[in-house]
C-alpha cells in the first residue's frame, strides 16, 4: 500500500459518491482479445503469496480500513433454513453494523455495509426491513448456486427479483461453456441475463474454483465483461474452493486491462472463505495497488461475507478499549 488512510476529516459516508458510475453497456464479443488471454500461474502466486507479508496499516490507519471494508460488505444469508425473521435481524444489523458507542469513539456514527443479499424468497422481507436506509437488497438468482435449472425459467426467477425490489442480481453462469470454450454460448447467456435484469446492477458469479484453470477464469473474467457484466464475482459459497488470492488477482488485472480498453470500470466481488479482519486487510491492498483507491468503494467494490462484519467489529473494540471481547458481544442475527 503505497498510501495509508487516516480516519477521515469529514464524515461523509463512502456509500454518497458525488458521481456513479456510468454502467457497463458491454461490448461485441472480441475472440482475438479473449484467445490471448493467459495465465502465468508462478508468477501469479508469488506475487499474491507477498501481499499479506510485505506491508501492514497499524492503529489508527488500521481501523480506517477496517471501517471501509464495512461499507463494502454484502452482508449475506444464503441458508437453507433462512426465516423473515432472521432476514429482518441480519437488516438490522446492516442498519447498525458496528455498536454505537464505538462508532462515536471513532467519529463515524451512521456507517452501513454495502448491501444485503439473500435468496429471491426473503427479497419483500429484506426491502421492507432496509426501506429508508439506502442499502440495496441482492438477490441471488438463475439456479444459484449451481445454474442448472432451465434457461428460461433463469431469466424469469432475474425478473422476479427485480420486481419484488432488488436492486442487484448475483446470477451464476453454465461452468460448461468455459470448460468446453464455448465462449460464444457464454457470451449470450450473459447478454440475455444482463438484459434481462434492467435497471438493477447485475454481479456474474463465476464459481472459479469449478473453472479448471486461471486461464480459464481470466478468460471467463472478459468474456462477462465484455457481455455487460457490473461486477465480476469469485464464488457461490458453495463449492469446495472459494475466493483465493490468486484467483482475484487474475479477475482483477481483467478488470483493469477492460477499463483501460474501454474506459467502464467493473466492480469485483471476492465471495466465500474472507471471515477475518486480516484478510479484509489484504484484499483491500490489493484492489489498491492494482487497480486504485477508486476501485475501494463500495460501487465498486464488495466483500460476500457474514462473519468477517463480527471479526472487524471485535477488531474496531480492541482499538478503542485496548481488549478484546467475546465474539458473541458482536452477534451478526
Amino acid at each position: 500500500m503505497q498510501q495509508t488512510p487516516t480516519l477521515p476529516q469529514q464524515r461523509q459516508l463512502p456509500q454518497t459518491l458525488p458521481m456513479p458510475e456510468a454502467r457497463n453497456p458491454g461490448i461485441d464479443l472480441d475472440m482475438d482479445w479473449v484467445r490471448s488471454v493467459q495465465a502465468n500461474r508462478s508468477a501469479i502466486e508469488r506475487r499474491a503469496a507477498s501481499l499479506g507479508t510485505r506491508r501492514s496499516v497499524k492503529k489508527d490507519h488500521q481501523a480506517a480500513w477496517l471501517l471501509k471494508a464495512i461499507t463494502c460488505i454484502d452482508l449475506t444469508t444464503l441458508a437453507g433454513d433462512d426465516t423473515e425473521g432472521r432476514v429482518r435481524r441480519l437488516c438490522a444489523k446492516a442498519r447498525q453494523p458496528v455498536r454505537p458507542d464505538l462508532l462515536a469513539a471513532l467519529g463515524m456514527p451512521g456507517i452501513t455495509v454495502g448491501a444485503v443479499c439473500v435468496y429471491h424468497e426473503m427479497v419483500p422481507a429484506a426491502v421492507q426491513a432496509l426501506a429508508g436506509s439506502g442499502i440495496p437488497v441482492a438477490a441471488v438468482s438463475t439456479g444459484f448456486p449451481a445454474g442448472l435449472s432451465p434457461f428460461h425459467l433463469r431469466l424469469a426467477e432475474i425478473g422476479e427479483s427485480v420486481t419484488a425490489g432488488a436492486q442487484e442480481i448475483d446470477i451464476v453462469i453454465s461452468r460448461r461453456h468455459v470448460l468446453t470454450g464455448n465462449w460464444q454460448a457464454l457470451y449470450d447467456e450473459m447478454r440475455q441475463m444482463r438484459a434481462a435484469c434492467g435497471d438493477a446492477h447485475v454481479k456474474a458469479i463465476l464459481a472459479t474454483g469449478e473453472l479448471g484453470s486461471l486461464r480459464n477464469v481470466a478468460r471467463a473474467s472478459l468474456v462477462c465483461m465484455m457481455a455487460g457484466a457490473d461486477f465480476i464475482k469469485t464464488s457461490t459459497g458453495k463449492e469446495a474452493v472459494n475466493a483465493t488470492l490468486p484467483v482475484s488477482l487474475v479477475m482483477i488485472r481483467a478488470i483493469r486491462d477492460y477499463h483501460e480498453r474501454t474506459g467502464i470500470r467493473i466492480g469485483y466481488k471476492p465471495a466465500g472463505g474472507i471471515s477475518k479482519a486480516k484478510d479484509a486487510l489484504v484484499y483491500l491492498s490489493l484492489m489498491k495497488e492494482e487497480l486504485g483507491t477508486r476501485w475501494m468503494q463500495p460501487d465498486l467494490f464488495r466483500f460476500g461475507a457474514s462473519s468477517l462484519l463480527g471479526d472487524i467489529e471485535r477488531q474496531l473494540e480492541h482499538h478503542v478499549t485496548g481488549a478484546y471481547s467475546a465474539a458473541w458481544r458482536h452477534p451478526l442475527a
